[in-house]
C-alpha cells in the first residue's frame, strides 16, 4: 500500500458508508465480466473533506518518496487525471499541492487536452479505480501524443484484475493506495459483510486473476 494501513482502511470505510461499495451481481464489460462487487469511487465528490484527506495522504507521500536517495516516482512538472473518474482526484491533488493540472477532454471529436502543455515535461496520471488498465493507457497515448512523458499512475483502488501487470508490460509504474482484497477482507473482518459475500467476491477475484 501506499500509506499507513490504518488511513488508507479509514478510506476504504468511508468510502464503504458512502454507499460506493456495493454487492449484487454487475456486468463489468469483457475485463471484469459478471462482478459481485460493484466499487464507484465517484461518490467521494460528496465529501470535500474526505477528498482534501486523500489528496493530502498523496502529496506527503510523493514528498517522502521524493526525498529518499533512489525515489520510486519520476519527477513530474505537472498532473494529469483519467477522464472521467481520476479528474476529481487530480483536480484535489494539484490544489492541495499547487501543481499544474492537465484535463483530457474525452467528449472532443479528436482527444484534446486543457491546460499548459509544455512538450518534454513529466506527468503524474492520477485515476480512482482500475480494473485492467485500459483507460490509463488511453490517457497515456494522448498525453504522449502531445510531446508529454508519462512514467507513473497513481490509483485509489486496484481491483487487481490485471492493470497493474498491463502497465508495467508497457513499461509504466503504478501505485495502488487501496487493493480490492485488503478492503474486502477488512469489511468481513469488521463485521460490515457476511462470509457468504465475503468468500464470493474473493473467488471472483481468483478467478479473474487467473484469466487474466
Amino acid at each position: 500500500m501506499l500509506f499507513g494501513a490504518e488511513t488508507n482502511l479509514d478510506i476504504a470505510r468511508a468510502l464503504f458508508e458512502l454507499g460506493g461499495v456495493l454487492f449484487g451481481e454487475f456486468d463489468l464489460g469483457p475485463t471484469a465480466g459478471r462482478s459481485p462487487v460493484y466499487i464507484n469511487p465517484r461518490v467521494l465528490i460528496s465529501e470535500p473533506a474526505l477528498l482534501r484527506r486523500i489528496a493530502n495522504l498523496i502529496h506527503h507521500q510523493i514528498q517522502a518518496d521524493q526525498a529518499r536517495r533512489r525515489p520510486r516516482l519520476a519527477s513530474f512538472a505537472a498532473v494529469a487525471g483519467v477522464p472521467m473518474g481520476g479528474l476529481h482526484l487530480a483536480t484535489a491533488y494539484a490544489l492541495v499541492s499547487d501543481t499544474p493540472l492537465i484535463y483530457v477532454r474525452p467528449d472532443a471529436q479528436e482527444p484534446a487536452l486543457e491546460g499548459r502543455i509544455v512538450p518534454g515535461q513529466t506527468v503524474l496520471v492520477i485515476d480512482d479505480l482500475m480494473t485492467g488498465g485500459t483507460s490509463l493507457l488511453r490517457t497515456a497515448r494522448i498525453l504522449e501524443e502531445a510531446g508529454l512523458t508519462v512514467r507513473d499512475f497513481i490509483v485509489l483502488i486496484d481491483r487487481e484484475q490485471g492493470g497493474t501487470e498491463r502497465l508495467q508490460a508497457h513499461g509504466y509504474h503504478v501505485l495502488p493506495i487501496l487493493r480490492l482484497r485488503t478492503m474486502l477482507t477488512y469489511y468481513y473482518e469488521s463485521g460490515m459483510i457476511d462470509s457468504q459475500r465475503y468468500r464470493t467476491a474473493m473467488e471472483y477475484l481468483e478467478r479473474t486473476n487467473r484469466r487474466g
